[in-house]
């Protein structure tokens, strides 16, 4: 029963050899070339021989700066398909790249191992030699004195393990960073599945808990390890643009996108678990009907949403070198616009990973081609908002009348 269902969803979301499939696919390809041609002409127009928006450097930076909201994207169009949304993405970024700043800056391995961190202990032997200073008799002097004398062992022999263990901070850095966007995944189809909640108020409400924890982690404050002895090469070059550390012309972390989007289109056209995913989100209850694990199911695609938030995180992360609580908000609208301008329906059943991926380059295509006609970011902020409006109205359109 199940097969004969999803082969009929198949043949509703996609008609594989029909030239409605083959227009549905290349509509936002269109869409992207229409944008783009529009800009180069505008900016040759404006600028002549000095017009930047189709020089080498400009293109790199727009797939750099792609990469945050396109990844993120991935994990969203998931949860689109199966009739889902997610307004914490934004947050939960922010968090996952909070949270990976403060493990480094912690020096969070040693802080394990040893009990603390050298940065700690020298804080409290500053204080200590401050507070001798300070001392204003013989008894109290004699006390901080002894306070200075066991701190300065116990710096030792935290300098003695970090030798040790400073090492294995990074991929326990990394790990907590992208376990994180996981955890905020595996909460949000939980609260989901399990109090059968809008997933729009439940993403609302789980949206400002993820800022108040990063916050509150951050010490509401901006979390900044130390560039050149607590932050590995390799993460602060992932998004890159020197020429240096450029692999084929592009930075490293956007050619890890575009196997995650390989990865994903793979697993949802040609597993079960993808099958299942179109099941949901075109009829949640003939699907329960069919033997379908609903419940099971929704917790396991947040979480497939979540490792992509955890993995934007880390791209954050790079592109800043800090953890900044409050840098996610609004993050959420651009990756939830990146699907739906790339075809993906918020009433679930439809949506596809090039589809996404070309939603985010017209939204990055867009910013940079007003930057370089100098528009304001005022309008820029509205030209978007029309962009956004416009795709879910040819949504509504095809969906209602078939007409587009």
């Amino acid at each position: 029963m199940i097969a004969d269902m999803t082969n009929s969803l198949d043949s509703r979301r996609t008609p594989s050899l029909s030239w409605r499939s083959a227009v549905g696919l290349a509509r936002p390809f269109l869409a992207l070339l229409t944008v783009s041609m529009l800009f180069y002409a505008a900016d040759c127009w404006m600028h002549g021989d000095r017009a930047q928006f189709a020089k080498e450097e400009n293109l790199r930076n727009i797939a750099t700066q792609t990469a945050i909201v396109a990844v993120a994207a991935l994990g969203m169009t998931v949860v689109v398909v199966a009739g889902g949304i997610d307004l914490s993405v934004g947050t939960a970024i922010a968090l996952s790249a909070t949270m990976l700043a403060w493990s480094l800056k912690e020096d969070l391995a040693l802080r394990l191992m040893a009990g603390d961190n050298v940065a700690g202990v020298s804080q409290k032997l500053r204080t200590a030699e401050g507070d001798v200073s300070r001392a204003k008799d013989d008894e109290t002097k004699s006390a901080a004195q002894a306070r200075v004398a066991a701190l300065s062992d116990r710096l030792e022999q935290v300098k003695r393990a970090s030798g040790r263990w400073t090492k294995w901070t990074p991929p326990l850095a990394l790990f907590i960073g992208i376990g994180t966007g996981c955890l905020c995944g595996l909460l949000n189809g939980l609260l989901i599945s399990t109090l059968k909640m809008v997933p729009f108020i439940v993403t609302l409400g789980t949206m400002q808990l993820y800022l108040g924890w990063a916050k509150w982690v951050a010490d509401n404050t901006t979390v900044r390890p130390d560039r050149e002895t607590q932050v590995p090469e390799w993460c602060a070059n992932l998004l890159s643009i020197r020429p240096t550390v450029l692999l084929y012309g592009l930075p490293v972390g956007v050619w890890i996108t575009l196997v995650l989007a390989i990865l994903l289109a793979a697993v949802l056209h040609f597993t079960v678990f993808g099958r299942y995913v179109f099941a949901i989100g075109s009829n949640e209850a003939t699907a329960r009907l069919c033997g379908i694990n609903v419940r099971r199911n929704k917790i396991a695609i947040y979480t497939l949403g979540g490792l992509f938030v955890g993995i934007a995180g880390l791209y954050q992360f790079s592109r800043m070198t800090v953890g900044n609580p409050t840098s996610g908000v609004g993050l959420e609208l651009r990756i939830i616009a990146s699907v739906v301008i790339g075809g993906g329906s918020l009433n679930g059943g439809r949506a596809s990973v090039l589809g996404t991926l070309t939603g985010a380059l017209i939204m990055s295509v867009i910013t940079s081609g007003c930057t370089q006609l100098e528009v304001t970011n005022p309008v820029q902020d509205m030209l978007l908002g029309i962009v956004i409006i416009v795709a879910v109205a040819v949504d509504q359109l095809r969906q209602g009348k078939q007409i587009l």
